[in-house]
């Protein structure tokens, strides 16, 4: 594992070497209660299967990586897209790359190619979140009843330093009462890169409107319907989804 310092707060990052020419660098966002360890082997698959640099890191209080020592706000996607992406970036000397985040990272590479349309060569989102949902909120209150009454918190220690504030800050922050009104579907109209969002069909957190909005407000974008998939489909359906990457990232 390397680090690198943004903001003055020390992340860790795995960065794989690209093994075609020409291809735009691939940087993974993760989800919610995700780091560098939990995507597993699919980075190392994935630039396989693109020929990609891939980078994957983690972000901030996630993993081995330092925290931020503010309690988190609503905005927390807003600084992690307007601040510590860009810093990142910056560090890494990543050129034009292609985003591709899972879950908040999905809304996070989202608020940046908003932010900064002439970043991104593209974003590829699995699962994102524009807007919070009733189905959103009854699968983060299922969680809580899970963190409660099984063996999840020692299960998440394996991946992360300080594991109950990754858990509370996700779940608490979402189940805010100041949280019900988030919204980025404005940044989409800001967008001006190409956009891959995949979505699976049961996913337990979400409807497909998180994806179809995004259809409807960026122009070209497309969509990755999966059956028989959840919240997570770079683990339930890893084969369909390193085919539309690497698709995706050729094409670019």
């Amino acid at each position: 594992m390397k680090q690198v310092t943004v903001r003055g707060l020390r992340l860790e990052y795995r960065d794989f070497p690209a093994s075609v020419a020409g291809r735009p660098p691939l940087l993974l966002l993760h989800e919610g209660l995700g780091s560098v360890a939990m995507w597993r082997h699919f980075p190392e698959r994935l630039a396989a299967a693109t020929g990609c640099r891939v980078v994957v890191w983690s972000r901030a209080g996630y993993g081995g990586s330092e925290p931020h020592p503010a309690p988190r706000t609503p905005r927390y996607m807003h600084v992690e897209a307007e601040e510590m992406l860009p810093g990142l970036i910056d560090a890494l000397g990543i050129e034009r790359p292609l985003l591709v985040g899972h879950s908040d990272g999905g809304s996070i590479a989202l608020l940046f190619a908003g932010a900064f349309p002439e970043v991104p060569r593209g974003v590829a989102v699995l699962a994102p979140h524009e807007f919070v949902e009733p189905q959103t909120l009854a699968g983060i209150r299922a969680a809580r009843t899970i963190w409660e009454s099984t063996d999840w918190p020692a299960r998440l220690a394996r991946y992360h330093a300080d594991p109950a504030r990754v858990f509370a800050d996700w779940n608490d922050t979402w189940l805010a009462p100041e949280f019900a009104a988030w919204n980025i579907e404005d940044c989409l109209d800001r967008i001006r890169c190409p956009v891959l969002a995949i979505q699976g069909e049961d996913d337990e957190y979400a409807t497909m409107r998180q994806i179809e909005v995004i259809a409807e407000r960026v122009p070209g974008a497309e969509l990755l319907k999966l059956p028989a998939c959840g919240h997570s489909p770079q683990r339930d359906a890893e084969a369909a989804v390193l085919d539309a990457l690497a698709g995706f990232a050729a094409r670019l």
